[in-house]
């Protein structure tokens, strides 16, 4: 397959087309493209064919930040090799414009989109995609550009006021390509990388997907980690990152599946010891490494696991309570989860916290008296917890909510009942939280017919009728016997149970982040500089090296009942 791309549209979260870039042959416009997207039921696919189309186009789609990118071609091509290279476009433009990537970014620097475009693309054909690379072939205008736009400035003025705001920042690319002409530059780096404050950051973030039985037992658990890295390190420095797991290194390949890397990490360096990660970085913050945790393996028999798993939150549900079985109860547990992923040694490494990346995690300076610092591996801590309770759709209101701490609202419209503990309430050692709730659905008559949902006579059985004579007999209650009347309320009751029980929640999904906490175990050994191989760096130069380990799980702990 050897086809290329034709164009790449781009539309606002109104489906108003911002920008069109055509590489090659003669696409659809944009205009008429996009009713033939919308045609397909949501969610739709990332890849669409259209053979109604003269000729016949495949349609590759990505929604970003409410922006819709739709890639055209007509030719037979690789799928994976465009889905990826839209998602280098949304990072390209995240790097030059900024993040949250916003319609008016693009429509306001349609001189930097255009040349990133250009240079990414070649006719159709996938060109230069590394962030640091596009830094020495796009330009971008400065500060200093602005300044003396207005000038008429020689080529030595030029190169003066580049280096000038080059010099300002906390680093320099030179003037462009000119000076890395004579200078061999990796693909992935640029050239020239200069810095004042040299430093090297390991962001480990890992995402929590678990199911339980309603008994408690994890049916399935996994943990999708991902290692940023950020290199702020002037000259070329060659970097070894050790990786290290629950129990340590020698079982670490055991532990890691589906491994993938960025294009700086040598490979056989991994093979031969998995755990070592040999590359030389990009200028700036990049994935280094992705990779999945089994946290509930089977064993060399393959048999099932029958290891506990260790969750910061534990989740109980109780549905069918009270009178008529129209109330149930939500428990949250919080456990204290303690740091299996260690503290960061060797290489001079510390576990960063706070917004300014510095810290440890004993008791070193800012820990207070040998008290270790909140959000460290030697004391996570747990935030944004939020609980959500998706209800049937036959309920039809929630009209009592009550927590124990926190906010709980009910969503009519989406059928979703979320409970949010806020950080300070989770702060104050409280260890266990309740919920309760009361749900209502349509009121259904002995007959089974629908009843009143007004409560006004104006719906439900039969209609009115404004022809009946007023009753002038008042209605006693001496036709109906006691024994009859409990009887009544007893099959009543019985029947309102039944009616509830379809009202009652079949799930319950749990939210949060933990700091300081990996539920795999795996941990950062050593961040290390090799000077050996390193070019271009400064003697006996020490750089602050930090690691820092969070645990997500956006609805990722999912309860069954």
């Amino acid at each position: 397959m050897n086809g290329v791309i034709e164009a790449l549209h781009i539309y606002d979260e109104h489906n108003s087309p911002i920008l069109s870039h055509t590489y090659t042959s003669r696409p659809l416009s944009p205009s008429y493209l996009l009713p033939f997207y919308l045609a397909h039921p949501a969610p739709r696919p990332n890849l669409i064919y259209l053979p109604q189309t003269n000729p016949p186009t495949l349609v590759f789609s990505l929604t970003h930040a409410n922006l819709l990118f739709l890639l055209t071609t007509s030719s037979e091509i690789e799928p994976l090799l465009v889905l990826e290279f839209l998602h280098r476009i949304v990072d390209s433009f995240e790097e030059f414009l900024g993040a949250p990537l916003l319609a008016h970014k693009i429509e306001s620097n349609y001189d930097v989109v255009a040349q990133l475009l250009t240079e990414m693309c070649d006719a159709g054909t996938v060109n230069t995609t590394e962030p640091n690379a596009l830094r020495d072939m796009v330009e971008v205008e400065g500060w200093v550009d602005k300044l003396l736009g207005g000038l008429n400035l020689s080529a030595a003025g030029k190169n003066f006021a580049g280096g000038l705001g080059g010099g300002m920042g906390s680093s320099s690319a030179g003037s462009s390509s000119l000076i890395s002409q004579n200078t061999p530059a990796l693909p992935w780096r640029r050239a020239n990388v200069r810095h004042t404050s040299n430093e090297l950051y390991a962001d480990v973030v890992e995402t929590l997907s678990v199911t339980l039985a309603p008994s408690g037992r994890p049916l399935a658990a996994f943990a999708n980690g991902t290692i940023a890295f950020t290199s702020k390190v002037s000259g070329v420095p060659d970097i070894v990152v050790t990786l290290s797991g629950p129990s340590g290194k020698h079982n670490l390949k055991g532990i890691i599946d589906l491994p993938v890397f960025h294009p700086c990490v040598r490979l056989a360096k991994w093979r031969e010891q998995p755990g070592v990660l040999s590359f030389i970085p990009p200028d700036g913050r990049f994935t280094l490494a992705g990779y999945e945790v089994d946290l509930l393996p089977f064993d060399a028999d393959g048999k099932p696991p029958t290891g506990s798993l260790k969750l910061p939150v534990s989740l109980e549900m109780k549905t069918g309570l009270g009178l008529t079985g129209s109330d149930f109860e939500v428990r949250v547990q919080l456990n204290k989860v303690f740091g299996s992923s260690g503290s960061v040694q060797g290489g001079g490494v510390g576990a960063r916290t706070g917004l300014q990346g510095r810290g440890s995690g004993g008791g070193g300076p800012g820990g207070g008296f040998g008290i270790p610092n909140a959000g460290t591996p030697a004391s996570p801590s747990l935030h944004d917890l939020v609980i959500t309770v998706p209800l049937p759709a036959d309920v039809r209101n929630v009209p009592e909510i009550r927590p124990s701490k926190g906010d709980a609202t009910y969503n009519p419209g989406e059928k979703v009942l979320e409970w949010t503990i806020s950080n300070k309430e989770l702060s104050q050692g409280i260890s266990a939280f309740v919920l309760r709730c009361t749900v209502v659905g349509q009121q259904v008559t002995e007959e089974g017919e629908e009843g009143d949902p007004t409560g006004f006579g104006f719906g439900g059985g039969g209609g009115y009728n404004y022809d009946e004579p007023y009753q002038d007999v008042a209605v006693t209650s001496t036709t109906k016997e006691k024994g009859v009347d409990k009887i009544g309320e007893a099959e009543r009751d019985e029947k309102r149970q039944a009616q509830n029980k379809i009202l009652m929640p079949s799930s319950a999904l749990v939210s949060f982040a933990v700091k300081g906490w990996l539920p795999s175990g795996i941990k950062v050994e050593s961040i290390i500089i090799d000077p050996r191989k390193s070019r271009g760096m400064v003697e006996h130069m020490k750089p602050y090296k930090g690691v820092k380990y969070l645990t997500v799980s956006k609805g990722g702990v999912e309860i069954r009942c």
